[in-house]
């Protein structure tokens, strides 16, 4: 996996499972991915180490993963997004108003 698509990933289950993370951990991922701070800015605006913010990040990575590993909730993401595509290919008017309402609950 190359950078872009490490941070592609992170940040998608970040939006997954961003609720069952501490305050902390969101904080350090936003300002990292989302405002695109360097570790050192980081540490420095909280006035902590480099070593500190890399940690904490790295802890969240493996959060991050556990979580999609025990719920699964961004596989399932993408096995209905699939499902939607493929239903949108149906030359069906009723199907494709029904895939429409399916998108709109989400």
């Amino acid at each position: 996996m190359d950078i872009l698509e490490k941070k592609q990933h992170y940040i998608l289950l970040f939006d997954c499972y961003e609720s069952l993370l501490t305050e902390k951990q969101k904080e350090y991922f936003k300002d990292y991915y989302f405002s695109d701070l360097s570790l050192a800015e980081i540490a420095n605006e909280r006035g902590i180490s480099r070593n500190a913010v890399f940690d904490q990040l790295k802890k969240t990575y493996t959060l991050l993963e556990e979580y999609e590993k025990k719920l699964s909730l961004y596989k399932k993401y993408e096995l209905r997004q699939a499902i939607y595509e493929k239903l949108l290919e149906i030359d069906d008017e009723k199907v494709n108003e029904l895939t429409e309402k399916l998108k709109k609950i989400e």
